[in-house]
């Protein structure tokens, strides 16, 4: 069976995970000098902002890298749902002094698109993972066809089936400890998430493309975990929040260093999708699950209150993303965890 390390041409088979809002090319490129794979989230940037961190990282390394997009589908604007979202969150409006009627609503994160997939055409990215799904079969295939890797995430047996018949490398199996946002797209129940070490021998077995495990891995005994229960690498990200490369604010880095980071929850109170972050006021006052709108437009309603209490040095409308297991952070550079990481596979 071909190996991940053959598919994706590195020397390791562990992949950093891509995290919009805490890292950029930076991180990528200290991890893929190491052997890794080194993941750009592109979800969150603009078309000059991608350009400009695609040619940073083609300027920093000649070994393979990710490139990761969002393949939601754009909800429809609800007026109702909006002021239903806007009525729960009355009260901090009223707290902080901001006036509703001046926050604008709109989508926070764009899916992946044709102007998007023409950018990178430029750059020819060796690897291209996705989060949601896949694009349309047209965007696929051009992906393809200047030889990139696809990778996706699945949440269950369903999604992973559903992946490897539209042709994927390899899926990744991510678990229900994993920081950040579900990968899931056939359904939006909850209850059929299941933790890492549950769904990837399920995955295994499965499917005859490799698997990937993501979720809860934050070691190097975690790592050869993984792979003793049949993973053919591994994907892992909130080991690496605390390095200097990674752009984590002040406020999130001091919550991971806490005892605050061993509670987190999966909320859709910041971009109306559920994900994995660290409880702070916000999610304990509202729930972590609320009348938030469809990703991502929930964002826009909540961002003048992070921005406020941001403002005053805390962090209770702040997404502060992270897995369960944040045991693995370190303030070391990106390099070094990897090459500790890497210990797993020996």
């Amino acid at each position: 069976m071909t190996t991940l390390q053959q598919i994706l041409g590195t020397e390791l088979p562990l992949i950093q995970a891509p995290m919009a809002g805490a890292q950029g090319s930076a991180m990528a490129i200290a991890v893929c000098n190491e052997g890794a794979l080194g993941s750009l989230p592109g979800a969150m940037l603009s078309p000059d902002a991608m350009r400009s961190e695609l040619a940073a990282i083609r300027a920093g390394t000649d070994k393979p890298y990710n490139v990761n997009f969002f393949c939601h589908t754009p909800p429809v604007p609800s007026d109702e749902r909006e002021a239903t979202w806007r009525g729960a969150l009355a009260p901090y409006y009223t707290e902080f002094g901001i006036d509703p009627a001046t926050i604008p609503a709109g989508p926070g994160r764009n899916p992946f698109s044709a102007e998007v997939a023409d950018l990178l055409a430029e750059f020819k990215p060796p690897v291209v993972s996705f989060h949601f799904g896949l694009p349309s079969e047209a965007l696929l295939a051009q992906v393809c066809g200047w030889g990139a890797k696809v990778l996706a995430s699945a949440t269950t047996v369903e999604e992973a089936l559903w992946l490897e018949a539209k042709g994927v490398d390899a899926v990744i199996a991510q678990g229900l400890e994993a920081g950040g946002h579900r990968g899931h797209f056939l359904s939006h129940d909850l209850t059929k998430q299941l933790g890492t070490f549950a769904l990837l021998p399920q995955l295994v077995r499965a499917l005859k493309v490799p698997v990937i495990a993501a979720g809860g891995i934050a070691d190097a005994d975690g790592v050869a975990a993984a792979m003793a229960l049949g993973a053919a690498g591994v994907q892992i990200g909130t080991a690496y929040l605390l390095t200097p490369e990674a752009t984590t604010s002040a406020l999130h880095r001091a919550t991971l260093k806490s005892e605050a980071a061993r509670h987190t929850a999966l909320t859709n109170l910041f971009t109306g999708r559920p994900a994995r972050g660290i409880v702070n006021r916000v999610m304990r006052e509202l729930g972590p699950i609320g009348p938030a709108p469809e990703f991502p437009l929930a964002t826009s309603g909540i961002a003048p209150l992070r921005a406020k209490a941001e403002a005053q040095g805390r962090g209770d409308f702040s997404p502060l993303w992270s897995g369960q297991n944040a045991t693995g952070c370190r303030e070391v550079s990106s390099a070094e965890v990897t090459r500790a990481l890497a210990q797993g596979f020996r």
